[in-house]
């Protein structure tokens, strides 16, 4: 089994049960004890876990879970709400945006004005909040369902083609040493071309996704133009990355 099957297996086994074992993973990966250890070590560089005597624990400070949601993402409801109305204020008629999939682009489309713009977009609960908005031209790239997801890499060729303006982007997490992560190399691939195709990227993120790493790098922190938090985000974390030269902007 790779690392990466191993690390997303032990995430996954921490969301379940709020902890790991190292001699129970050492028996189930068929590695050593050694092994396990490293991984850990590396998911707790991530903000991942908590290592403990034996094992590991999950992080009990009540924020986002880091596995790739089904359902849109509850928590931090009042603060993405306000990212969304941050992010509003850069949306002018004419424009051409790129929705990624998430929570608080979904928070952006509900807020968006019925108004002349193009969206591009793969999330399914997004198409259906800006369906009724009649002047709204809708670009929805062909794919697979995948929960509420659009997913294929038949139609990256065709996107490529796309003039994007700006780009409204989620993570799973941000990190100043991994940049922008994820778990799913599915939704990475997209979210690259995405990156790759617009002239300006804002990534939308609450406090909880800061100095946060998932398995899968999709961007650099140079990559993006700004971030957009809130309000609530740590002043000595703001701090740290706006210091790595990321422009922050707080909802």
């Amino acid at each position: 089994m790779l690392a990466a099957e191993r690390h997303r297996y032990i995430v996954e086994q921490l969301e379940r049960k709020g902890s790991v074992k190292v001699s129970e993973l050492s028996e189930f990966f068929k590695v050593t004890e050694k092994t396990v250890r490293e991984d850990l070590e590396k998911l707790e560089e991530k903000g991942l876990l908590r290592r403990i005597h034996g094992g590991a624990v999950a992080e009990s400070d009540g924020e986002d879970s880091l596995l790739p949601i089904q359902i849109p993402n509850v928590k931090h409801q009042k603060e993405k709400g306000a990212i969304a109305d941050k992010a509003l204020a850069s949306i002018e008629p004419g424009d051409i945006i790129a929705l990624d999939a998430g929570s608080t682009t979904l928070e952006v489309a509900k807020r968006l004005r019925n108004m002349p713009l193009t969206v591009l977009t793969n999330d399914l609960l997004i198409i259906r909040e800006l369906t009724p908005k009649d002047q709204i031209r809708l670009v929805v790239p062909g794919g697979y369902r995948q929960n509420n997801l659009l997913i294929g890499t038949d139609s990256l060729d065709w996107i490529r083609k796309l003039n994007v303006h700006k780009l409204f982007l989620s993570a799973t997490g941000i990190h100043l040493e991994y940049g922008l992560t994820i778990f799913t190399e599915e939704l990475a691939a997209l979210k690259r071309l995405y990156v790759e195709i617009a002239k300006t990227v804002y990534c939308l993120a609450d406090h909880s996704k800061f100095d946060r790493g998932a398995l899968i790098t999709f961007a650099e922190l140079s990559d993006v133009d700004f971030i957009i938090t809130d309000s609530a985000i740590d002043d000595a974390v703001a701090l740290k990355y706006e210091q790595a030269g990321v422009r922050m902007l707080r909802a």
